[in-house]
């Protein structure tokens, strides 16, 4: 069942040798970060018919602001909310958790990528903002059926993550210079005690351990090995040459990381049954009890709590320089 759960999160979640070092020992560390919340609601600015090229290079026009607006994807709800146009949205996907008050918009579907296209049209909204988890066949359907709908690329950096930021607030009428700055200022302040260091800590960072001798982590092009590398880590997932791939034991045990993060908490998973897991005992995470959790949407979601998971994986590697 969690592996299940897991391909679903794949499919709903994409956005996009340093020398060992000893990492943290004893009781996991109590942390306390920095959080992207919604802001309040920002008065809409009228802005005259604009003509946008979104992520499938599709030019889209809007001729005036966006009342009602679909959102198809949890990152595109949490951008919107951010950019302080949750008022304005009128429907969302059913994984649309964040903020709190997403709850109470209305679902249309999502699950296994079905989407509820006739409730959709039923909402009559101005603008239906897809992601790159929606195919685009879905996008044409949409605007087959007389909808206008603007797809938003993944970012595969942090920056390009600010630039779609600033895109979904222009495409609603926002402004969103003052988030991208002080999330930006707020990388800068991790960056700051981060690059200067030489070596990195050894990660590994564990997605899905329905058969634990052969989880699934993030490899190359991801968030979670971007975020892992910006926070001072070296993720051994990253040798792998998928972005989702599956490493053996022994490719674990070999790779012997300091600290083993666990995205996968979300689904129950535990600090305390890795330690015992049959094969663990040699790696060196399992020895010192460097064994975290940690809540996977941050890391998996390109949003601008992305900030929130880089600087949440930036204190479990370096405690020391976070105090």
């Amino acid at each position: 069942m969690l592996r299940k759960t897991f391909l679903l999160t794949l499919v709903i979640a994409l956005f996009t040798a340093c020398a060992p070092q000893t990492a943290p020992t004893s009781a996991p560390v109590s942390i306390e970060i920095a959080t992207t919340e919604a802001p309040a609601p920002i008065a809409l600015t009228e802005v005259p018919s604009i003509t946008y090229t979104d992520g499938l290079g599709r030019e889209i026009t809007l001729e005036e602001t966006p009342q009602r607006i679909v959102s198809l994807a949890p990152s595109n709800t949490e951008i919107l909310f951010a950019v302080g146009a949750g008022s304005q949205v009128v429907g969302r996907d059913e994984f649309s958790d964040y903020p709190a008050e997403a709850a109470s918009i209305e679902v249309i579907g999502g699950s296994f990528g079905e989407y509820n296209v006739e409730a959709i049209v039923a909402l009559e909204p101005d603008l239906v903002l897809a992601a790159e988890i929606n195919p685009p066949e879905l996008v044409q359907q949409l605007e087959d059926l007389g909808l206008t709908v603007y797809y938003l690329g993944n970012p595969t950096t942090l920056e390009g993550m600010y630039e779609n930021l600033k895109t979904v607030a222009s495409l609603s009428g926002h402004d969103a210079t003052e988030l991208v700055d002080s999330l930006k200022a707020r990388v800068a302040a991790v960056d700051e005690k981060i690059m200067p260091l030489s070596s990195r800590i050894p990660v590994f960072y564990e997605i899905d351990a329905t058969d634990p001798t052969k989880p699934w982590t993030y490899g190359p092009g991801t968030f979670g090995d971007l975020l892992i590398a910006r926070a001072g880590g070296f993720n051994v997932g990253g040798m792998a040459t998928d972005p989702y791939p599956q490493l053996s034991l022994e490719q674990i045990v070999t790779a012997n990381p300091s600290v083993i993060i666990l995205g996968d908490a979300i689904w129950g998973v535990t600090p305390e049954s890795v330690l015992e897991r049959p094969g663990w005992e040699s790696i060196e995470a399992v020895k010192s009890n460097a064994v975290f959790p940690i809540d996977d949407n941050l890391i998996s979601r390109p949003g601008p709590r992305l900030v929130d998971g880089l600087e949440q994986l930036a204190k479990l590697l370096r405690p020391g320089l976070f105090e």
